[in-house]
């Protein structure tokens, strides 16, 4: 488990809480794989060590017949966060979020990545609709589309009732 794996695989353990998840599922989501085979059940095993000694203050990971169940000390309560935008993209769609027109080149210079990897993104994420382009060529900026349900509306925009001034 890279810190990606391990994230997933800690994830997966608190959104089971207070159940357990089985290994092969953990496998799954942990290393991306749909086949385990005997080397990602030993890799399971490693990662699992690691993680018992990151939450040894908070927790305990301990096995069960199935898999793995997370156990909180001092009887506390498990609560998963997640980050407002989830998934492969969520870096460069947060970037997009403040409103601004952005260029291919300063996206992936602020990503620290190569333009055309961010080109590939950015026409996966035009398809579903959470992008679009303006102007053409190198005047070709991009914005995220407005998430107020598509009223057109952007959420910035969005104020509050009127404030209480004394």
């Amino acid at each position: 488990m890279e810190t990606v794996g391990a994230q997933a695989g800690v994830a997966a353990l608190a959104e089971a809480w207070p159940g357990d998840v089985d290994r092969e599922a953990l496998i799954a989501r942990a290393f991306n794989t749909r086949r385990p085979d005997e080397s990602h059940r030993a890799r399971l095993r490693v990662e699992i060590g690691r993680l018992r000694a990151l939450v040894a203050t908070l927790a305990q990971i301990e096995a069960t017949p199935r898999g793995f169940v997370l156990k909180p000390l001092d009887e506390r309560e498990v609560v998963v966060l997640a980050p407002p935008i989830a998934g492969d993209q969520a870096a460069l769609l947060a970037l997009l979020a403040d409103g601004e027109a952005w260029s291919t080149s300063s996206l992936a210079l602020a990503l620290g990545v190569s333009q055309r990897t961010l080109q590939r993104a950015l026409a996966g994420l035009e398809a579903a609709g959470h992008v679009r382009a303006i102007g053409q060529a190198r005047t070709r900026r991009w914005l995220s589309t407005p998430l107020a349900g598509g009223a057109g509306i952007t959420t910035i925009l969005l104020l509050p009732a009127a404030l209480a001034m004394d």
